[in-house]
């Protein structure tokens, strides 16, 4: 869910702390958080199947395959890679590359902090509910993703030493926009039509949801009514906005249940459940199964 390395110590924050992650200490680099390499670098320095471990990252990674295939499970969800695949890993998602195969690629990791402060650019980097994968192909966007960063591993590898922070930035800013435009036909929902409400609702729904499930509470903190927000909800996502705070309870349940050994108990307090009944009712309403359940089921796996 990276890096000879990438310290396998806890990332932020502290309800995420029993899933193994990886902070972003790279080998020596030109600039302070950011670092280009590929898929096949990256697998030697973590070695003996580092990586297809389940694990989480603390930044942003983003790879574009450009040869062979294999699979990528983020999150609950396998997706099949081949050369034309793109994936955004944000900090959290809990991920691990489940067959590698042959897969090679352009592998980008950067900090939160590093991309320029532009607003437009800005607001991807927090969009940490953005979409994993988009299935490129070979086509024009493949091209002109390529020639991108091309252009931005030229600027990382000056062999001259003269590499500059800010014409990096600018040149990742550019990369992330590009991939922003990127039309992905068939997708459920676009977050961009829900226009700023959308994204405060989510930045705050990322602090708040172990501590509160309520519509109401999410409204009052943010100076919405509940019907705006859900408006902003429906139009991102299809989905009320209650249906998307229970479904980020959901996930975060799931990922503790699969990927710790947390008694149940203990996982539905760190949730902001008083009562594991509660808790099991409400992960059995969203999932179709039950706790111990799900729980035995990603073991058998």
């Amino acid at each position: 869910m990276s890096e000879v390395s990438m310290s396998a110590s806890e990332v932020a924050p502290t309800r995420d702390a029993p899933i193994p992650g990886f902070s972003f200490n790279p080998p020596a680099a030109p600039v302070e958080g950011f670092e280009l390499t590929d898929l096949a670098s990256l697998h030697e320095r973590m070695g003996d199947g580092g990586l297809q471990r389940v694990h989480r990252v603390g930044f942003h990674t983003v790879t574009l395959i450009t040869e062979g295939s294999g699979e990528h499970a983020v999150d609950f969800v396998t997706y099949p890679c081949r050369p034309g695949t793109l994936l955004w890993i944000r900090p959290g998602q809990v991920q691990r590359f489940d067959r590698p195969g042959t897969m090679q690629g352009t592998h980008l990791l950067f900090t939160s902090a590093f991309p320029p402060r532009l607003a437009s650019s800005d607001r991807l980097v927090r969009e940490w509910y953005g979409p994993v994968v988009r299935q490129l192909g070979t086509g024009h966007d493949y091209a002109a993703l390529s020639a991108l960063l091309s252009r931005l591993r030229a600027e990382f590898t000056r062999p001259d030493g003269t590499v500059s922070r800010e014409i990096i930035q600018l040149l990742l800013a550019t990369v992330l926009l590009h991939i922003d435009r990127l039309q992905q036909p068939g997708t459920n929902g676009d977050p961009h039509a829900g226009g700023e409400v959308y994204v405060r609702f989510r930045a705050e729904l990322e602090r708040s949801y172990v501590s509160t499930r309520r519509a109401e509470d999410y409204a009052h903190r943010l100076g919405y009514t509940v019907k705006t927000l859900t408006r902003a909800c429906l139009a991102a996502t299809g989905q009320t906005v209650k249906q998307v705070i229970d479904a980020r309870v959901a996930l975060q349940a799931q990922r503790l249940l699969a990927h710790t050994d947390e008694p149940v108990v203990v996982i539905a307090r760190r949730l902001g459940f008083s009562e594991p009944t509660n808790f099991g009712k409400f992960f059995t309403r969203h999932t179709g199964t039950t706790p111990g359940a799900f729980r035995r089921h990603h073991a058998a796996q």
